[in-house]
């Protein structure tokens, strides 16, 4: 009769790893989420910039609406306002 016995190692060292590749991938996955959410903010900022660059050359409704959109303002003259403290 031959008796065999598991040591307990082999599942300390594959609970381990587990734990290891688990932490490992949600840091992963928490850098990408932040990358992602900075660019967003990166480019919401540039065309904020953009678009009050374009009515300062050429003052037509699109570009309110866009800036209105982009901003959260409502009227004209916070827009104004808000485009001449961007573009300084």
């Amino acid at each position: 009769m031959k008796f065999e016995f598991k040591t307990e190692n082999e599942n300390y060292s594959k609970s381990i790893s587990q734990f290891i590749s688990i932490v490992f991938f949600l840091t992963l996955i928490i850098i990408l989420c932040n990358i992602a959410l900075k660019l967003g903010i990166i480019s919401r900022n540039h065309q904020i910039e953009n678009n009050c660059r374009l009515l300062s050359i050429e003052k037509s409704k699109t570009h309110f609406k866009k800036l209105s959109m982009l901003s959260n303002l409502k009227s004209k003259q916070q827009i104004w306002e808000f485009c001449r403290d961007v573009i300084k």
